[in-house]
């Protein structure tokens, strides 16, 4: 394979990702609203295709290019049955919370998911721990991204790892910095269609070398196992409902998708969201890993010291015509770095307005915007620059570190949200308890391998977590009548 020709398009995308942030960034420049408004949620003004494009490449990681994939190519269909629950995720976090954070956070002026819960218990204590939560769990789920970006380069190019995770790393970090939200959020609309096409490309590729699919299924049937749902007893029931929890009905729990919702332009647009989002979110969840298992009948054995995380990028780079492969590649790689971008510009405004922002207005310092906007710069660098480090060395399954970042935060705001918002009796105490306790239980069941019934350590975390809301609710000092006004208008 010539490595030139394969990193041609690769470069090409990485090229057209830069000019898009710097184009974010002049058109920033004119949008009306204060640097923070425009920085962190660009000012309001998503329309329905971009919403959805943005909450989909947010949500679609590297996991769900290469670590699920993969795994599907161990386990068999059963592995697509468990990815399926993932087509709600997109209608759970818009449909459920998204018109009512819009109508709130308009009224309020909120930047940030931070801003919703302090709004809404009153408490900056919760707003802190809040932010730091969210800034560890995305430093985890950021390193996860980078060495699945890295491995891809590595495998394309015939360079080494760290080369490659350099490159991925500077091009992401810089068009998050320059272009902020809006920059992000047009970045995701270019990913996600990459995601489409390379999807597509990867799948004809699948068909053309095994044969076609009836040669494909010969292979798989081979193994009886492989088509079973539960994989010859790989997954069992309580495995499958805790992990549809974990990646489904939990997912109103992830504050990088959720502060979407405070971006969109009008109902309409929402509508349309919720209608493409769910479509599309559809064909990458089950058709990606649906190619997982489908690639049974190109790759039959795992190499020596190969994790199932190899199976893609060999894939592509073993049976694909270097331009090909590279197309391939950079649909993989959009998945990649859409999340890094939404990571770590959501990362970024917890650490500017939810903490430096509010700690210098109880300080009598009021920051202009040319400040704002240089910390921000800074602070979004930085925060890429310490996951790029950590992702220097790794672990191995970039799914599972995916994974347990995404159950920390499940454990930590799922709850906070849910019955925040549709519940009048919550309160401070509840959702303090249940933020601590839910995140500690889940890490401490993650730590010591615990388990109930041989369930996904999710189910601890978020049993934990509800029960100490409800306790916390029902004790704590009940919520003002102001903040039950501007939440629950309806009952007034």
């Amino acid at each position: 394979m010539n490595a030139i020709l394969t990193l041609a398009p690769i470069f090409i995308f990485l090229a057209v990702l830069l000019g898009v942030g710097f184009f974010a960034r002049q058109k920033g420049k004119t949008a009306s609203g204060n640097f923070s408004n425009e920085y962190f949620i660009g000012s309001r003004s998503l329309g329905g295709f971009v919403f959805a494009m943005t909450f989909v490449a947010t949500y679609s990681s590297v996991s769900s290019f290469v670590g699920g994939p993969g795994l599907a190519w161990s386990h068999g269909f059963g592995w697509v049955y468990y990815a399926a629950i993932q087509i709600i995720s997109v209608m759970m976090m818009m449909g459920i919370a998204g018109k009512k954070m819009a109508i709130t956070g308009r009224k309020i002026g909120a930047v940030t998911v931070i801003d919703i819960i302090r709004a809404r218990y009153n408490s900056d204590i919760l707003a802190n721990i809040s932010a730091v939560v969210i800034v560890v769990f995305f430093t985890a789920m950021m390193t996860a991204q980078y060495s699945g970006g890295a491995h891809l380069f590595a495998a394309a190019a015939n360079i080494d790892y760290t080369t490659g995770l350099v490159i991925f790393a500077i091009v992401v970090v810089v068009y998050t910095t320059i272009g902020g939200f809006r920059g992000v959020a047009l970045t995701d609309t270019i990913c996600a269609i990459v995601m489409l096409l390379g999807m597509g490309v990867i799948g004809f590729t699948i068909l053309n070398t095994s044969g076609g699919l009836s040669g494909i299924m010969e292979k798989i049937s081979a193994e009886p196992a492989m088509l079973e749902v539960q994989s010859g007893g790989r997954l069992s029931v309580p495995f499958f409902l805790s992990q549809w929890l974990l990646i489904g009905i939990c997912t109103l729990g992830l504050p990088q998708s959720l502060v979407r919702n405070l971006s969109y332009r009008n109902s309409h647009a929402q509508h349309r969201a919720m209608v493409y989002g769910t479509i599309v979110i559809g064909l990458m969840m089950i058709g990606m890993h649906l190619l997982g298992v489908l690639s049974r009948g190109v790759i039959t054995e795992l190499p020596a010291g190969k994790t199932t995380d190899s199976i893609m990028p060999m894939l592509i780079v073993q049976t694909l015509p270097s331009v090909l492969a590279g197309f391939a590649i950079t649909g993989t790689l959009a998945a990649t770095m859409s999340t890094v971008s939404s990571l770590l510009i959501t990362a970024s405004s917890s650490i500017i307005k939810d903490l430096w922002i509010r700690y210098a207005a109880k300080r009598d310092f009021q920051p202009n915007d040319g400040q704002i906007r240089r910390f921000s710069m800074i602070v979004t660098f930085l925060l890429g620059l310490v996951s790029l480090l950590i992702a220097i060395k790794p672990p191995s399954v970039i799914v599972w570190i995916n994974l347990f970042a995404f159950g920390g935060l499940e454990s930590a705001f799922f709850w906070t949200f849910l019955l925040g918002l549709f519940w009048k009796k919550a309160n401070a105490t509840g959702a303090l308890l249940a933020m601590i306790g839910g995140t500690l239980s889940y890490c401490a069941a993650m730590a010591f391998r615990l388990q109930l019934g041989g369930s996904h350590q999710i189910v601890i975390g978020i049993g934990v977590s509800l029960i100490l809301f409800i306790i916390g609710s029902l004790a704590g000092k009940p919520q003002d009548e102001k903040t039950l006004r501007l939440f629950f208008p309806e009952k007034f």
